[in-house]
């Protein structure tokens, strides 16, 4: 799996600038890198100055490095049956709807069951945090191809990812009142809906909870995820980071560090000394008040952060001379002023009788696992979510022996 950095913040304070030099960076030292971003502002193709879709495109004058921009809103209604429509389509006549049922509930009934229509057709069935929940379930998805070192993330602003990772509640909410209107519907309901509809419905939304849950669980590990704050050194930026340092550690998220961006540089200038003084208070505060976690400052550059050139200026700012990542799982220290543990996630070494591949997957266990080949090729399966796996020999699954050390997973393969 995938090393997941994510980069995160209230809007314009230059989280787009601080994750993509970090992608740049650990591409230039080898690493093969996905920059991701779930920004409805699609910022990220204008920092990179390339076009960016909904798939990994290859960024030009960095061989390794690979982005996309999410765009969540246009799976939404793929993502679940549109209970929406159900819902309302229950108002008109004929067996599609009430109509004549009516008579078959009780008045109390009939009117539970208008208010929940009222309900539910209000909220559109369009959760808080729902396309959050999109955007990090699809990053799962490349975490767990093993073609990736590094997957970085450039959330939207905070307030963002803080809905998604309190949907688990609100799904909890928001299927008892599906589940009520089911109850309250009793026998007439596979009329109302159709059972296999009804029935898909609570399959359905019980597959995404877990998914969320899932997605929650990678990314409360600090095997795997690394959140770091981007701020700039004034009151309400300061404070949004406060905030957001707080709810991350309610949720268990692991947080790396703090990046301060656009300080004021040190000016023989009235003005410019004033403005430099405030800011480094703020500085101060705010390591006092984040707990001895690590500050990165960066001050404001001469000009506008655009292009790969640009963006590897900041990268050796914030890590480094780029040196090349040793060819190992690792896991490899990286960084001068914000510091990352990044893994590879996958290893190939030809023997004379044998190939083997190293897979890095924390947390993984025996039982999560499934291995099978197909016309030669190989996949492996954890929790039902299959990834080819590239190799230099036709693979039959029988013959592959499987071992697991910590959290580095041997497939030996017969040549």
């Amino acid at each position: 799996m995938s090393r997941l950095l994510l980069f995160g913040g209230k809007g314009g304070v230059g989280k787009t600038t601080t994750s993509a030099a970090t992608a740049v960076w650990l591409a230039d030292a080898g690493l093969r890198v996905l920059l991701v971003s779930s920004d409805p502002a699609h910022s990220t193709s204008d920092s990179l100055d390339v076009s960016l879709g909904p798939v990994p495109t290859q960024v030009e004058g960095v061989p390794n490095l690979y982005g996309l921009e999410m765009d969540p809103e246009a799976k939404l209604s793929t993502l679940l049956p549109k209970f929406g429509e159900a819902m309302n389509n229950m108002g008109g006549s004929g067996m599609g709807g009430l109509g004549g049922l009516g008579m078959m509930l009780d008045p109390s009934a009939k009117d539970e069951l208008d208010d929940l229509k009222s309900e539910v057709k209000t909220a559109d069935m369009i959760l808080p945090g729902l396309d959050e929940a999109l955007a990090f379930d699809e990053l799962l998805r490349h975490m767990e191809n093993p073609t990736w070192d590094v997957v970085v993330f450039d959330t939207a602003p905070t307030g963002h990812t803080l809905r998604f990772l309190s949907l688990p509640e609100l799904i909890e909410s928001w299927s008892g009142r599906l589940l009520r209107l089911m109850r309250v519907s009793g026998g007439i309901r596979s009329m109302l809906f159709g059972r296999k509809e009804s029935d898909a419905m609570k399959e359905e939304l019980e597959r995404f909870r877990r998914r969320v849950l899932h997605v929650r669980r990678v990314l409360s590990d600090p095997a795997t995820s690394s959140f770091t704050l981007v701020t700039i050194p004034e009151r309400m930026g300061v404070n949004e980071t406060l905030r957001a340092h707080e709810s991350l550690l309610e949720f268990n998220l692991p947080i790396g560090g703090c990046v301060v961006n656009r300080i004021t540089p040190e000016f023989d200038h009235p003005f410019l000394q004033t403005r430099r003084e405030q800011e480094l208070e703020r500085i101060t505060e705010l390591s006092e008040r984040l707990n001895g976690l690590e500050i990165a400052q960066l001050e404001l550059a001469d000009g506008e952060i655009v292009g790969v050139e640009s963006l590897r200026t900041i990268g050796h700012l914030l890590y480094g001379e780029v040196q090349t990542i040793p060819d190992e799982i690792g896991p490899h220290q990286i960084g001068d002023l914000l510091h990352h543990e990044v893994h590879r996630g996958m290893i190939a070494e030809l023997e004379q009788d044998v190939e083997l591949i190293h897979l890095h997957f924390p947390g993984l266990e025996r039982s999560d696992l499934s291995l099978r080949s197909e016309e030669g090729v190989l996949f492996v399966g954890v929790n039902g979510r299959e990834q080819e796996i590239p190799t230099k020999t036709h693979v039959k699954s029988s013959l592959v022996k499987a071992s697991l050390n910590s959290d580095v997973l041997t497939l030996t393969i017969p040549r």
